[in-house]
């Protein structure tokens, strides 16, 4: 084993917790090449797609890397901004909000640097800057509140993999879930009633969430259950009853099984059913992105509007939002007790 040279690294008793706020990733520009870039290395993580690997190192560089960039590009292009990535510009805000929030609440005692799972910046970057820091305890906090092999345990995988090279190893905390963490349902339940205030209150609540194929969950990923139990959190928080709201999961790929209901299909069915108005929220995305701007504002709007729905509002995630903002710093601090 060739260890990393650490030798610079100045070990201090009292100094700075890390704080690693990681999220998905996004391609470093709407480009082709650009996105073929950002895929091969989402895909070819055995957490995200569990096919055997020779198999499906011929399909994705074979079939997928030369057909799905164009299309995707031209999604992102959609959505793109003039800084660039919504979910880099927003993960970017998150990250300056919570450190200034935790100054003023703990007197300079953290340091916190984002990293992505995939694209840039990279988790090695991350924890590189809260060694040369001087952080000898680190607290990993992904933005996923609920938990999937797919997303908290690959976020896992790649800091022990960049661990596994350094001479010197700081303590360490990983935040894997929250799912009904109360901060975060009540963060989720006053942004839809600060919507419903400004907008009107729709007929039906639609919480979706990103899917997963089938046979993960039948392989003992709690993913679906962690949504659902999300979702009837945040509608006892509101007061629904039953009829009121409905929860489902979007983004799936390819032919095979993915959990259901699916929210195409369920927006659809609602259209056809003649709903007048709808509200869409995203709540296993603390970040707005591609699946939110482009899938879920643009594409399945026009699902339910073609199926003759009526009024469709998508509810933006908690982003760098005060009260999402003070959650973090409310799960970070508890996390950290002890240090």
């Amino acid at each position: 084993m060739n260890y990393k040279d650490h030798s610079d690294q100045k070990i201090v008793a009292g100094n700075k917790i890390g704080i690693l706020l990681t999220n998905l990733g996004t391609p470093d520009a709407p480009t082709t090449s650009a996105v073929r870039r950002y895929l091969a290395e989402f895909l070819s993580d055995p957490r995200v797609v569990e096919t055997p690997r020779l198999l499906w190192m011929l399909i994705l560089h074979g079939i997928i890397l030369r057909t799905r960039p164009k299309r995707s590009a031209a999604a992102y292009a959609e959505v793109w901004e003039e800084d660039g990535s919504p979910l880099l510009t927003i993960s970017k805000q998150q990250s300056a909000g919570l450190q200034t929030l935790l100054d003023e609440l703990a007197n300079d005692r953290y340091q916190v640097v984002l990293a992505m799972r995939y694209g840039n910046p990279s988790i090695t970057h991350g924890l590189e800057q809260l060694r040369q820091g001087g952080c000898n305890r680190i607290l990993v906090l992904p933005l996923y509140p609920q938990y999937s092999a797919t997303t908290s345990a690959s976020t896992f995988d790649a800091v022990s993999k960049e661990l596994h090279s350094w001479r010197w190893l700081p303590d360490l905390r990983f935040i894997s879930h929250y799912p009904t963490y109360p901060a975060y349902i009540q963060a989720l339940a006053s942004s839809i009633r600060n919507f419903w205030d400004q907008h009107g209150k729709a007929d039906k609540l639609l919480l979706s969430f990103h899917g997963i194929p089938q046979s993960y969950a039948d392989g003992g990923d709690p993913y679906p259950e962690e949504c659902r139990a999300t979702a009837e959190a945040v509608a006892g928080a509101l007061g629904l009853d039953a009829s009121e709201w409905l929860f489902s999961f979007q983004s799936r790929m390819g032919n095979k099984p993915w959990i259901k209901p699916y929210t195409d299909t369920m927006l659809q069915e609602l259209g056809q059913q003649g709903t007048q108005s709808i509200n869409i929220i995203c709540p296993g995305f603390p970040t707005d992105c591609l699946e939110t701007l482009e899938e879920i504002a643009i594409e399945n709007q026009a699902y339910f509007h073609n199926a003759g729905g009526g009024n469709y509002s998508y509810i933006p995630a908690l982003n760098a939002s005060k009260i999402h903002i003070e959650m973090l710093a409310e799960l970070v601090s508890e996390q950290t007790l002890g240090w």
